[in-house]
């Protein structure tokens, strides 16, 4: 028999079917929502780039700054310390149903896409606080479907694990505004060089409206566009309540006070020191620029936080910040050969190269130490040696090369010893003694205190003319300041990884001998006279408290001042990147600053005396004769010796003259000017140091 034809299903179990099937589906969509949310809310967030970066720390074991590529600066700050008005108008014109929505603003979505068109331009931004945060601390932005999708998962993310205020505040801190400042903080002292806290309305919005577009909203590119994008936030704010129409108008009528463009940003804490620091790493010790840039390493330093600031306030006292002269300050404790202070340029923000390491500049006349220990330290000379100063022709390489240098003014005193000729920096006396000693010496002596750069072995060597840089030259002055000993100059102490684990430690050194501290000592004593009456630093003499020694330098592109206490051996270099004469006022900057520094860094630490070594002999000398005074000399002066090296004739120029014998009839110097007692004194002076 033939089938029957199958009855069609009614329409009534087609409903059924597809009502179940909607409500599996349901359950499932819901199943598998929560499945996703418990996954991220139990899911770590990537590190933020702050948490990754690795940390340079001072000498105190604080953080300093993080190694970064980009440039940025920022300094985080909280809610509180951020103007109320600023958040307001961030609010009003970046995500105002922020605190309504959970990451996602799909009305505000719509009306932004409505605003947008009405208005012909990008007014309103379609993603909330939140999805902003999200790209900017995880993401690129690149315009993917995929980098979307992550965007939304990370988004929340953000909302599950933080509160509102928290993810505003991380947005406020980690926006770019601009000009190398991330973080309203860095952007309100860069602007209006004031804190974000005390930012005012109009301040505020034209600040909220430049992370839309950090370059055509810049007032110091685009002030147009920035004027325009404030007018639209100040009216989003009263639009919201916020303020009312007569402080808008009031708001839009401001004229504001911007800091010059590239003036120096100080939230960048020691950012030549920084970059130094990296090349090490980097160069030295064969971390990865990866590794510094994302390994969470901690890199101790030897930088010490307030001799930095003394030396960044002492830079900035001292220059013209108008000019274009330039500048570098290094400071060294000789006791440990540590890296206490590096001031590389006038301004980072404008000048990122580290003028504290070029080996481009000539030194002149604070070269010539390094020569006058060498002769000493040989006791070829004396600090008594007496040179003619005067128009002098010199011949050398057997007599087929002549030199003929001139003295400063052409200024010329005649007869003079080494304690005058460093006091006055005197050339022809420092041409004479090199003459004595042998260039080839005086280069073999830099060598050894620390001068890397290749030096030319010729007599206007004695005058500076061979190039080196000022971490040469703080490096060589710490041999004499520290006895004669030569430590490296050290920046890093050692690097952790981010568990704490020991990557590299500096080896402990005891240190080279370059020369008998008797050497150094004599020589610490004559560059005392730099400042002193007559000496080319007599004019900073009143601004540091304490025994120090050092030496001017000027040549005509280059101004110096090197110098050092027990404490410090520090380095202050002025002139022009391109090759541009200085001006006699502009040679003179570097003596000030190194005094202000020395004055400020060392203004909690009581003023020491040199420490006097064995091997060392102090006698009073009649200053015309250069022989040992007796008591009728009219003039007295107590010179310092390498014992054997000092004087052992008594002047006869006034009365009967002296002798050691008081049987043979002569007259005796008395008790205190016999070199026995002297060197009682100096047993007294180093109990004193004791």
């Amino acid at each position: 028999m033939p089938r029957e034809p199958a009855t069609p299903p009614k329409p009534k179990h087609r409903l059924r079917r597809l009502f179940r099937l909607l409500a599996v589906m349901s359950v499932l969509f819901v199943l598998a929502a929560c499945a996703l949310l418990g996954y991220l809310y139990q899911k770590d967030l990537p590190p933020i780039a702050d948490d990754i970066r690795s940390k340079l720390l001072d000498s105190r074991g604080n953080v300093l700054t993080t190694f970064t590529t980009d440039g940025r600066s920022r300094d985080p700050v909280r809610l509180s310390q951020i103007s109320p008005l600023l958040i307001q108008a961030t609010l009003a014109v970046e995500d105002r149903k922020f605190y309504d929505h959970s990451g996602f603003d799909i009305r505000g979505m719509g009306r932004a896409v409505l605003a947008n068109l009405e208005s012909g331009d990008r007014t309103q931004g379609a993603s909330t606080l939140t999805q902003q945060l999200a790209r900017n601390l995880y993401l690129t932005h690149e315009k993917t479907w995929t980098r979307k999708a992550k965007e939304a998962l990370y988004t929340m993310q953000l909302e599950m694990k933080y509160s509102k205020n928290e993810i505003l505040n991380m947005y406020l801190n980690q926006i770019y505004y601009g000009h190398g400042a991330y973080g309203i903080e860095a952007a309100s002292r860069m602007y209006f060089g004031k804190a974000a806290a005390d930012l005012d309305l109009a301040e505020s919005a034209l600040l909220a409206g430049i992370p839309k577009g950090p370059t055509y909203y810049s007032p110091y590119t685009h002030m147009d566009n920035a004027k325009k994008r404030q007018r639209i936030i100040l009216a989003a704010m009263t639009e919201m309540g916020d303020i009312t129409e007569a402080q808008a108008t009031s708001a839009r009528l401001e004229t504001l006070s911007f800091k010059p463009q590239g003036e120096k940003d100080t939230l960048v804490a020691a950012p030549y020191f920084r970059d130094y620091v990296r090349s090490l790493a980097i160069d030295s010790l064969h971390i990865s620029s990866e590794e510094l840039d994302q390994g969470g390493l901690n890199v101790y330093t030897t930088l010490d936080p307030d001799m930095q600031q003394a030396a960044e306030e002492a830079v900035d006292k001292g220059m013209d910040s108008a000019s274009d002269l330039e500048t570098a300050l290094v400071s060294i404790d000789p006791r440990t050969g540590y890296i206490k202070a590096m001031v590389g340029g006038k301004n980072y923000r404008t000048n990122q190269f580290n003028h504290a390491l070029a080996t481009t500049r000539q030194p002149g006349s604070s070269f010539k130490p390094i020569m006058y220990l060498t002769a000493l330290s040989s006791k070829t000379m004396t600090g008594l040696s007496v040179f003619n100063s005067q128009p002098t022709l010199f011949h050398y390489d057997h007599d087929r090369k002549t030199y003929q240098p001139k003295n400063f003014g052409d200024k010329y005193l005649g007869e003079i010893n080494m304690r005058q000729a460093i006091a006055a920096s005197d050339n022809i006396y420092a041409v004479n003694t090199i003459m004595k000693v042998g260039a080839d010496k005086v280069a073999e002596m830099a060598a050894k205190m620390g001068v890397d750069s290749p030096l030319q072995q010729v007599p206007s060597l004695a005058l500076g003319t061979s190039p080196v840089s000022p971490l040469e030259m703080a490096s060589a002055f710490a041999v004499i300041g520290g006895g004669g000993v030569k430590l490296p100059a050290t920046a890093i102490l050692k690097i952790t990884d981010a568990n704490g684990n020991l990557l590299y430690e500096a080896p402990r050194k005891q240190g080279e001998k370059v020369v008998e501290p008797a050497a150094a000592y004599v020589l610490t004593r004559l560059m005392e006279g730099v400042f002193e009456s007559g000496g080319t630093g007599n004019r900073v003499a009143s601004i540091i408290k304490r025994p120090v020694a050092g030496k001017t330098g000027t040549t005509d592109t280059d101004g110096w001042m090197v110098g050092f206490t027990p404490e410090l051996s520090t380095a202050v270099w002025v002139g022009y990147d391109k090759g541009r004469n200085i001006a006699t006022s502009d040679g003179r900057r570097a003596a000030p600053i190194f005094a202000q520094f020395t004055e400020k860094a060392l203004a909690n630490v009581p003023p020491k005396i040199f420490p006097i070594p064995d091997g060392v002999v102090s006698v009073y000398i009649n200053p015309e004769s250069g022989k040992l005074a007796t008591s009728e000399c009219p003039e007295k002066e107590l010179e310092t010796f390498i014992s054997g090296t000092e004087p052992t004739e008594y002047c006869d120029q006034h009365g009967a003259g002296g002798s050691a014998d008081p049987q043979d009839g002569k007259v005796v110097p008395p008790a205190a000017d016999t070199k026995d007692d002297h060197s009682l004194w100096n047993d007294i002076k180093r109990w004193w140091m004791n």
